[in-house]
């Protein structure tokens, strides 16, 4: 895995910022766009979190009453650090992370490799464009559902002033092992940021 990747937001919502991941410059899940997740998806079993970060999303998902697994491959003092998702040999029922950005194919190959019943990715909606997925994501294992975000994330450094508005839209990649096959194209209803908002990310 490369020591930089590309996230879009901070500060001024059309720069696209590199995040070091052995540095301070990291980004975050903002609460409510997990919340968005959870409030749409049911998940029975353990959920594992393997780009956890400083826990921001795995918090979150804590509040679906099932365990929720931590790890990440840099130690940001949550989980357990030193994990290399992509080498893993560890299997449970659902997998939910927001994965770097030039590691998104690969984690999606893992995740359906390590997951038995759902398996979540939160990506740029364009992640949907690009011949080459579209003849080896989309066409052997496309998503079951597809949920594309009302509102605009933007993701700040910690302890940034978060103000303005992303400029990428974002969605969440759904696989569900049960669901009958072909993907569905869903919408989250608008008022998920204002409903959270005040909820840490962290």
């Amino acid at each position: 895995m490369d020591s930089t990747y590309n996230l879009n937001g901070g500060f001024k919502p059309a720069l696209k910022r590199f995040a070091d991941l052995d540095g301070p410059d990291f980004y975050p899940t903002p609460a409510w766009a997990t919340h968005a997740l959870i409030d749409n998806e049911k998940f029975e079993g353990d959920i594992w979190e393997c780009a956890c970060g400083n826990g921001a999303m795995s918090e979150v998902l804590a509040q679906t009453g099932g365990k929720v697994i931590s790890s990440d491959l840099y130690d940001r003092g949550y989980g357990e650090p030193g994990q290399d998702f992509l080498k893993s040999c560890m299997r449970v029922p659902n997998i939910v992370t927001n994965p770097p950005y030039n590691s998104a194919e690969g984690f999606v190959r893992a995740g359906l490799e390590k997951s038995d019943r759902k398996f979540a990715l939160l990506l740029r909606l364009a992640f949907l464009e690009g011949a080459n997925r579209q003849r080896t994501i989309f066409t052997d294992t496309p998503p079951s559902r597809v949920w594309v975000f009302s509102e605009r994330i933007t993701f700040y450094p910690v302890g940034a002033v978060q103000k303005g508005t992303g400029t990428t839209a974002y969605a969440w990649f759904v696989w569900d092992k049960n669901a009958p096959s072909g993907t569905e194209l869903r919408w989250f209803k608008p008022g998920y940021k204002a409903r959270f908002s005040s909820i840490p990310s962290s």
